[in-house]
């Protein structure tokens, strides 16, 4: 018993001491990732770049013409739509993803990937700087080797960008076409 209280002591003081110890800086050195897969085929996320990570959450499912948006899902009373990442980079749709990533910033959004290969914490020399591409791929914002493959770095803020334009050109088609 004596053991126990000596370890709530010892835990509580260290709690304490975490709250009166100076932050530690930002480790500039290094890139917080997540290795995802979209359509079999291997990216990277900016972890600093996403505000939360969901398995199979629950995506109500909306009529219209853009095929890269699921639908809506709920966090925390706040409903985000949720588009499926594969699609936005131009890749056929084969089945529904698995995996949610919330963008930080605003307005929300969710990316919807199929499967979750992992954190990874990579040097910042690393990262492989490229130049934006064009179109819906144009999200792509450098590269970095994992595990003996490249994967190409999504741009989640380039991402909410180009999923505001596609959504605003849909709208404009629909418009026209009804006039």
């Amino acid at each position: 018993m004596i053991a126990v209280e000596q370890r709530i002591t010892e835990l509580r003081t260290d709690f304490d001491r975490s709250f009166a110890a100076p932050m530690g800086s930002h480790d500039v050195e290094h890139v917080e990732l997540l290795a995802v897969q979209a359509a079999g085929r291997p990216y990277a996320l900016r972890l600093g770049q996403t505000a939360g990570l969901h398995p199979d959450r629950p995506v109500t499912p909306l009529p219209g013409p853009l095929p890269a948006l699921l639908g809506l899902a709920g966090f925390a009373g706040t409903v985000v739509p949720i588009y499926d990442l594969a699609a936005l980079l131009g890749h056929p749709i084969a089945e529904r993803p698995r995996w949610l990533v919330l963008a930080t910033g605003a307005p929300p959004l969710g990316l919807a990937f199929h499967e979750l290969d992992g954190h990874v914490r990579v040097p910042a020399e690393a990262i492989i700087a490229e130049a934006a591409a064009e179109g819906r791929r144009g999200v792509l914002r450098g590269m970095v080797t994992l595990d003996g493959a490249t994967r190409p770095i999504i741009d989640v803020p380039t991402a909410r960008a180009a999923v505001h334009e596609l959504a605003g050109h849909e709208l404009e088609t629909t418009e026209g076409a009804a006039s």
